[in-house]
């Protein structure tokens, strides 16, 4: 079982590429590898989907504690041949900024995985070495196993191999030229979605072929195989759950594969719809799902579905159970801001406007703690969640309380009641299963009441 972690010094260092390149090159060697993403990550994850055709997971140490984290890994990883955890920001880069917890190196050390930290040598060649040994020291354990070179040539690499060797003790793997293929476009969240770049899975193709004759696959595999065995995935109830309408298109694409897993564990059946597309959710719908996005990218499409923002607002007057994350949210509010800098209806449920602010707001880990009873929350129940955006609304609502947890700073938000939760921070069930319990028996409450969307 090969199992490893891809990491590196800081942001911006090629980790998704070469995770990629790594999945990619694994599964042609017909070790059926899975993939997982550390930290609060919606793209990241839809890279590895595009390579593998299965989902990617993510691994949050803020938003779930150790034997969750450990629980998820099991779960995800039993029955493949093979593992890669693709680290976020720099190794020790966790919550604050100014901490380890949740950090890359935090979920390896929890994990036990090993290390292959991806390094762009230009402008560095022995301080290069110095800056890794800094990193092997830092923490008693610091999971380092191995090097890998990025956007190096190959005389480049050549010559700092047998050096990077000598002066840390770490086998130097590999190296991936610069190669126009590894290079993708970002956006204000951060890289622009998969389905967003023309001929993804060519590029990736390319630049695995590449790894697969710099890598040294041998010196790999001895640093990462791990024989114990793996937990066998905990069984998925059958069909026939409480049907939950849950968003997925273009606009609303932000959410967890594990999140979805956790609402299928307690009883929901997950129904697909399209904000876009569609002219209304699934007709026996017991619950709604809005979750993040890029709802500013469509605004003006989504305004153009009249019938369907007319469905969401009549639904939710009528209390159809309702959560709606962060893009979900802007959605339920009056009108939106688009990237073309007009203002479009929205579904017209809640107060507000989503306006653009050129700034992230609110953005990273923050605790949530109820001031009310509501759908999903008891008061002064807290959990902890997470923001990241450029959009802000007129009006965020007061039902909840955010707390920075290093620095104290707070604000309310959010408009929740018995039958809705609607607010910018994203939630994450599989850490919080009263809370999705909470919402799927909600929803089969709203059916055994027989009020039924068809009348609406």
């Amino acid at each position: 079982m090969v199992e490893l972690m891809i990491a590196a010094p800081a942001s911006g260092s090629g980790k998704t590429v070469l995770a990629c390149a790594l999945l990619a090159a694994l599964k042609r060697r017909g070790l059926d590898p899975c993939a997982f993403k550390c930290g609060p990550d919606y793209i990241d994850p839809m890279f590895h989907r595009s390579v593998l055709g299965v989902d990617s997971h993510n691994l949050d140490l803020f938003l779930s504690d150790g034997d969750t984290v450990r629980a998820l890994y099991a779960r995800y990883a039993a029955a493949h041949g093979s593992v890669v955890v693709e680290g976020a920001m720099g190794f020790y880069d966790g919550l604050g900024g100014s901490t380890d917890r949740a950090s890359a190196w935090h979920t390896a050390d929890t994990l036990g995985l090993p290390v292959v930290l991806a390094v762009r040598p230009k402008g560095a060649s022995l301080t290069l070495a110095a800056q890794v040994r800094g990193l092997q020291a830092f923490r008693a354990s610091s999971r380092i196993a191995g090097l890998f070179l990025n956007d190096c040539s190959p005389m480049l690499a050549k010559s700092l191999t047998p050096m990077l060797e000598r002066e840390t003790g770490l086998p130097v793997l590999g190296y991936l030229p610069h190669m126009e293929e590894a290079v993708i476009e970002s956006r204000h969240l951060g890289l622009r979605t998969a389905g967003e770049i023309e001929g993804l899975t060519a590029r990736i193709d390319r630049t695995a072929q590449a790894l697969d004759k710099t890598m040294d696959w041998d010196r790999l595999f001895q640093l990462s195989d791990r024989r114990e065995g793996k937990a066998v995935p905990s069984a998925r109830p059958a069909a026939g759950g409480v049907p939950i309408a849950a968003a997925r298109d273009e606009a609303f694409c932000f959410m967890y594969a594990e999140t979805l897993d956790a609402l299928r564990d307690a009883g929901a059946e997950l129904l697909f719809f399209s904000p876009l597309h569609d002219e209304r959710p699934p007709r026996n719908a017991c619950g709604l799902y809005l979750p993040g996005g890029y709802p500013e990218l469509y605004a003006s499409r989504l305004a153009d579905n009249t019938s369907m923002r007319r469905w969401v607002k009549e639904a939710v007057r009528r209390g159809l159970p309702t959560v709606a994350e962060c893009g979900g949210f802007l959605y339920l509010g009056q009108n939106l801001q688009g990237t073309d800098g007009g203002s479009y209806p929205m579904a017209g449920c809640l107060p507000g406007d989503g306006v653009y602010t050129s700034r992230l707001v609110r953005f990273g880990y923050s605790q949530l703690t109820a001031n009310e009873d509501s759908l999903l929350f008891r008061t002064g129940e807290a959990v902890p969640v997470h923001e990241f955006h450029y959009w802000d609304s007129t009006e965020n609502g007061d039902s909840l309380t955010a707390v920075k947890p290093l620095t104290g700073r707070s604000w309310r938000c959010g408009f929740t009641n018995r039958r809705l939760y609607a607010a910018f921070p994203h939630l994450y069930f599989p850490g919080n299963p009263e809370l999705t319990a909470r919402f799927v028996q909600a929803a089969r409450e709203y059916g055994e009441e027989r009020i039924c969307d068809d009348e609406i």
